[in-house]
């Protein structure tokens, strides 16, 4: 997991949007591999699967913080398991109540979020050592990068496996899916291609700060 803050963070713009970039669940920290794979072949499964992390860990993380100095230290890993299991049984209610189909098609992984690396990371690193406010902030900026992430992937997966958009058919009958793409090996071939576009963007946008100043960037 990337360096987060020891001390008490001042709240600004930064605490939200490096989670967009900098610290993005998927493309930068690499977390959460279990339902950006599993989930994303379709866009409505990759977003409500997003808003649902999105809403579990703002939920726990402003708890936790919230109660970060009740907390014992040698009960806090269960503490927080606890908190958030309770808001995921919230989740998992909702969305059974909303549409029985997008419960479905999610299955066990809306349960699974108990034990989404991204959560617990979040309330140990960052939710149990941050004020609320922050902590809230943090992490909707933390769930944005994780719903965008997985838009990405789920949007790519449908229209080049399905030649649909949220169930909008985008070409005509003549168009031929890509099948491979709406299987498991699709999720790995459309994720790596994302890690590769975006490795490629950091590394340069580091050669241009590296870079000489007055040194035109096609010299280098």
């Amino acid at each position: 997991m990337a360096e987060l803050p020891k001390h008490q963070e001042d709240l600004s713009l930064d605490t939200f949007v490096r989670g967009l970039w900098k610290e993005n669940p998927v493309f930068v920290m690499l977390l959460g591999m279990c339902p950006t794979l599993a989930v994303s072949n379709s866009a409505i499964n990759a977003i409500s699967m997003g808003l649902a992390t999105t809403f579990v860990l703002a939920g726990s993380g402003a708890l936790i913080s919230w109660l970060r100095n009740w907390i014992p230290k040698q009960v806090r890993i269960a503490s927080y398991i606890v908190i958030i299991a309770t808001f995921v049984t919230i989740v998992d209610y909702a969305i059974q109540a909303i549409s029985l189909d997008l419960y479905a098609a999610l299955g066990a992984f809306i349960q699974l979020i108990v034990v989404n690396c991204i959560i617990l990371g979040r309330a140990e690193a960052y939710a149990s050592q941050q004020r609320l406010v922050p902590t809230l902030v943090n992490s909707l900026g933390i769930g944005a990068g994780f719903t965008i992430a997985l838009f990405a992937l789920g949007s790519v997966r449908e229209i080049l496996g399905s030649g649909t958009l949220f169930g909008l058919h985008l070409f005509g009958a003549g168009f031929q899916p890509w099948v491979v793409m709406v299987l498991p090996p699709g999720g790995f071939f459309v994720l790596g291609a994302w890690l590769l576009l975006f490795n490629w963007i950091k590394q340069r946008g580091e050669r241009r700060a590296d870079a000489p100043t007055g040194v035109p960037a096609n010299a280098r």
